[in-house]
């Protein structure tokens, strides 16, 4: 029976309990699932046009609140460079991916209500869909969130609650609502079905490449989601024997934040300690279009709040007070000083013989008017791959593909 799992210490959970990290740790779930053996590439024929197509590889059978996600354009960016599509996902970012499978979860589990946090994607992602479940739903977002994306988390019938601080303080937040009875964290990080539902971002590419994939993937990374997803699907395919190559796996990280390269390079297998990069807080005048609006915890909703035990100097911080604040940036979707999924980043990064590649603010502006020139408007987070692909040099080699992960219209163009 599938199970989580902690890839730390072992221990084990049923997937019908509300427990959303492991109990002896505080850290994420993997997920003990394996995907059905004798599917080819030539088997999706006539099948729905969405990722629910790969169901044999997925972790639930087909939900009953599918928008119709999956199945985004692969367009030409260059000879060799290609863009996946997935900022026209339902709620125009890739999060759906994992947000619908994790959400089903939820529906099939009937919890009293459903709480999230987000620096507004996955927000407005896991609201749109407990809407569709009949889920209520609270989602915890950092003060200076964009507008558009707080608007969008409302439009849904969710309550978005502004945490003062950075992205750590909204995880921490919501991680102390979760210990509550009745609740359901959709954690995009700690619950491993967001990642099998992020997965489908490479068995759709393997289907659209005639049963191959490319020689490199570019992926943003923050909390590693994307990047994990990509590398569990990589996996399973290659386990399944329906590829032998392993493509290598570019990771981009904003200058200001970039606490995984700093790991990689350093010959890190884990976070390095607190005060070995410096960084500011990250305020809301710093970010473009933050919504003054959103509503703020009272403080027995984040003052008090019981995250993770502290950890060892140079391990990964869940997530909580502890954590090192974020430096302003452009790219806000990845600012995240310590993502509890650190250690399985960087050997994913280096088991596929890839890269961690930082660009700078000018960088991400650049990319990002580049592809709206070309058609193609995205936020800056969403640019950050295309932006390391025309500075990387040969670091991005052979035939590759980079995500756009958001519509710009969440966060309008890059300033400032």
């Amino acid at each position: 029976m599938t199970s989580y799992r902690c890839p730390k210490d072992g221990t084990r959970s049923d997937i019908t309990a509300l427990t959303w990290c492991c109990p002896a740790c505080r850290g994420p779930w993997d997920l003990d699932f394996a995907p059905t053996r004798g599917v080819g590439a030539n088997a999706f024929s006539g099948r729905t046009d969405s990722l629910w197509r790969y169901k044999e590889f997925l972790p639930l059978p087909t939900p009953a609140i599918s928008l119709g996600e999956g199945r985004t354009p692969l367009v030409p960016l260059t000879d060799t460079v290609s863009a996946k599509l997935d900022f026209l996902m339902p709620t125009r970012s890739f999060k759906d991916r994992g947000a619908v499978v994790l959400v089903e979860l939820a529906r099939r589990l009937a919890p009293d209500r459903v709480v999230a946090d987000s620096s507004g994607n996955a927000g407005a992602s896991v609201a749109a869909y407990c809407a569709r479940a009949g889920l209520p739903c609270t989602v915890y977002v950092p003060e200076g969130t964009p507008a558009g994306k707080t608007e969008r988390i409302r439009a849904h019938g969710a309550r978005p609650v502004a945490v003062p601080g950075g992205r750590e303080a909204a995880a921490s937040a919501a991680r102390a609502a979760a210990d509550g009875p009745g609740v359901f964290y959709a954690s995009h990080v700690f619950n491993p079905y967001f990642l099998h539902g992020v997965k489908t971002y490479v068995y759709e590419l393997w289907e659209e490449l005639g049963g191959r994939l490319p020689d490199t993937l570019v992926v943003p990374a923050g909390n590693g989601t994307l990047l994990l997803g990509a590398a569990l699907a990589v996996a399973e395919l290659r386990a399944l024997g329906l590829v032998t190559a392993r493509p290598r796996l570019v990771a981009v990280q904003a200058e200001a934040v970039s606490p995984l390269a700093a790991a990689f390079r350093a010959g890190a297998e884990d976070l390095l300690p607190e005060g070995a990069r410096g960084a500011v807080d990250l305020l809301p005048e710093d970010v473009p279009g933050a919504d003054p609006g959103a509503e703020t915890p009272p403080p027995g909703d984040v003052a008090g709040a019981e995250g993770p035990p502290p950890a060892a100097p140079g391990t990964a911080v869940p997530g909580g007070s502890d954590a090192v604040p974020a430096a302003p940036t452009l790219a806000e979707g990845i600012a995240i000083p310590r993502p509890p999924r650190a250690r399985q980043i960087l050997a994913a990064v280096r088991a596929s013989g890839g890269v961690f590649l930082t660009v700078s603010e000018d960088g991400i502006r650049a990319a990002q008017q580049d592809l709206a020139a070309r058609g193609l408007f995205v936020e800056p987070t969403g640019a950050v791959g295309w932006a390391a692909v025309r500075e990387g040099g040969d670091a991005v080699r052979g035939e590759a593909v980079v995500p756009l992960c958001g519509a710009g219209r969440k966060t309008g163009t890059a300033t400032g």
